[in-house]
């Protein structure tokens, strides 16, 4: 038997898929919901860990560079060292003031360099134990983020194990009705289900009410609506517009009981006591 063209069918047979469809979609996102705001915990976790992750190869990379100043300083005292242990051999060798004024000048120097150079020394000690200080923060932070980071991971997969067969038997029963359902109407209803706040595309009339805004619906327009000549969106919030008794909700008219007539005799009853 050949399937039937989606485009063929009455308009009740797709307001009646479309709504089905609907509330195929509800029950997942209901699925979803139970998952509450641990995925996004679970994602902001792993970038905080991430982001701390570069910051500790950042703090790793100044303690490196300041080690290797230290061993350039280290070297460039030692030549000094071995220049002022040459310069003062040389001393006991001169011939004239000229040379030892000259050599005592390089002695003076390379004095000053080494100096200098133990002060640069000294400074990159003291900022290579405040970075070691900073990276020992961050890898216990790292550590502890690790921690929450498994904990939330095991929450989420054990939720995302309960509820994974159920949620995919319903999405292979919505996937089924989308294809029940003409890719126009299909496109027009995803668009307005994300544009809306709960995810609700299709809507039944509730006492006299759009179900998803709650604006009044004009007589006429409901009427239009039971009738199912056509489809018919709620011109406040856009959503797809049907009747109670199409999505299966049964509706109780509420009659208001007329006041009973008091009798005649009840009547002089209460005029005699008046008189009275």
């Amino acid at each position: 038997m050949a399937k039937k063209d989606p485009t063929d069918l009455p308009v009740e047979k797709k307001l009646e898929a479309l709504f089905e469809l609907q509330s195929t979609l509800s029950q997942i996102d209901e699925k979803r919901a139970l998952r509450g705001e641990l995925p996004l915990e679970v994602q902001d976790l792993e970038d905080e860990i991430t982001g701390l992750s570069t910051r500790i190869e950042k703090i790793q990379k100044e303690i490196a560079e300041f080690q290797t100043a230290i061993s350039q300083r280290k070297g460039e005292i030692a030549e000094a060292e071995a220049s002022v242990a040459r310069y003062n051999q040389q001393l006991n060798e001169v011939k004239n003031n000229r040379e030892y004024d000259m050599l005592s000048k390089e002695i003076e120097f390379q004095t000053l360099e080494i100096e200098l150079c133990n002060k640069k020394i000294r400074e990159a000690l003291s900022r290579i134990e405040e970075r070691e200080t900073v990276l020992k923060q961050n890898q216990e932070l790292v550590e502890d983020r690790k921690q929450v980071l498994e904990e939330k991971k095991g929450e989420l997969d054990e939720i995302l194990q309960e509820t994974k067969e159920e949620e995919d038997k319903l999405k292979s029963k919505a996937s089924e009705l989308e294809m029940k359902i003409e890719p126009r109407l299909l496109t027009s209803f995803k668009r307005i289900r994300k544009n809306a706040r709960n995810g609700l595309g299709v809507v039944y009339v509730q006492r006299d009410a759009c179900g998803g805004c709650f604006n009044k619906i004009p007589p006429q327009r409901q009427l239009d609506i039971k009738m199912h000549k056509k489809i018919i969106v709620c011109e406040y919030c856009g959503r797809i517009l049907i009747d109670p008794e199409l999505a299966g909700v049964k509706t109780v008219t509420i009659t208001e009981e007329k006041p009973k007539k008091r009798s005649s005799r009840s009547k002089r009853k209460t005029e005699t006591t008046e008189e009275n």
